[in-house]
């Protein structure tokens, strides 16, 4: 059924695929968007998520939260064109996006808010060099690779459950969509929760109306 659930994704998907999607997004987190209700992953790359925090104790700062900001800065509201590359397990457009001939795939590794996501493109490497020398971002201290903190949370958020410490979440304790979102995926693959009734890859859509 799950494999059945994302073939279907994909091929209602597909259409996406043929033509840029254009438009004014909303920024989710570092490396995602939504464009007129196409959620978007930025091809290549790979931002802290919106609740991690880099640094060590007892100096720890809101990198994910400063990444998603970093994003919203350089995009200031204007609209935004992505050309697709793929399609990834959650249903989300794969695309490499540009805002007034910035390509922001690159200017986000650039600037040392994302890094470059070597297990799907070594297209940013160049870019994650010159901000780690440079000491930009996220890589003026200490920090987990995003992959790797996610890693940790989901063995986290396992082992609570098993030792039947992790209560069911339901969509009514989430105040926000994108909480719920990032709940929905940090539990990924599969819906333990039970957040995607319809098994569209989106949580809790009641909260987005």
């Amino acid at each position: 059924m799950v494999v059945l659930a994302i073939l279907t994704l994909l091929l209602l998907a597909l259409p996406a695929l043929a033509e840029p999607i254009t438009g004014v997004p909303r920024v989710l987190d570092g490396d995602s968007l939504v464009i007129n209700d196409v959620r978007i992953r930025l091809h290549g790359i790979d931002a802290p998520e919106k609740n991690q925090t880099c640094g060590v104790d007892p100096v720890q700062w809101d990198c994910g939260q400063r990444a998603s900001e970093a994003l919203s800065e350089m995009i200031e509201r204007t609209p935004v064109t992505c050309d697709a590359r793929d399609i990834d397990r959650y249903g989300r457009v794969v695309a490499v996006c540009e805002v007034r001939g910035v390509t922001l795939n690159s200017r986000m590794v650039l600037e040392g808010w994302a890094v470059a996501y070597r297990r799907y493109s070594m297209d940013y490497i160049v870019d994650e060099n010159y901000a780690r020398q440079s000491g930009r971002g996220i890589w003026s201290g200490a920090f987990i690779q995003p992959e790797e903190w996610r890693r940790r949370r989901r063995s986290s958020i396992n082992s609570s459950q098993r030792l039947g410490n992790m209560p069911d979440r339901n969509c009514s304790d989430f105040k926000k969509w994108q909480d719920a979102q990032s709940f929905f995926e940090t539990n990924g693959p599969g819906d333990p929760h039970r957040l995607d009734g319809d098994r569209d890859g989106i949580a809790c859509e009641g909260l987005r109306r």
